[in-house]
């Protein structure tokens, strides 16, 4: 383990939590909230509009179902991106790119023929545009 991850995983989770949220979140500490142990830190994290590709495909690859929730709610997926999300084995993320405006025809067809019906639900309702928001101090982030 770096040194540098040695000592993000000694800030305590509430600050971490605070850092990920941070405007002015410092470069070098981006690679190690991609590992990090808690999954709000992550989510959190997802939220960013800021993200590389790379850091939103390692989100989506994250084991944790609300990490990966939160970058389906993104609205600039990549192509392969959507596609992971439509084929995800959670219910409740396939929900959330069932609304995303960037799914193919037949990535709608296929959610509006899932096995689950809270998805078939909001494949009709048709796309949603997911607004931002920015608090004082803190980077913009998908609501």
């Amino acid at each position: 383990m770096s040194e540098l991850l040695k000592e993000y995983k000694r800030i305590p989770v509430a600050e971490r939590t605070e850092l990920v949220l941070r405007a002015d979140l410092d470069p070098r500490w981006r690679p190690c909230i991609l590992e990090d142990q808690d999954a709000q830190v992550k989510a959190y994290f997802a939220r960013r509009m800021d993200l590389s590709g790379d850091e939103v495909a390692a989100l989506l690859a994250d084991p944790n179902q609300t990490v990966r929730l939160n970058c389906a709610r993104r609205g600039d997926l990549g192509p392969e991106q959507v596609e992971r999300c439509v084929r995800d084995r959670d219910p409740n993320l396939r929900y959330f790119i069932a609304r995303s405006p960037q799914l193919t025809e037949g990535q709608r067809n296929r959610l509006l023929a899932d096995e689950d019906p809270l998805v078939r639900r909001a494949a009709t309702k048709g796309p949603k545009i997911r607004g931002t928001r920015r608090r004082p101090g803190q980077a913009l982030l998908i609501r």
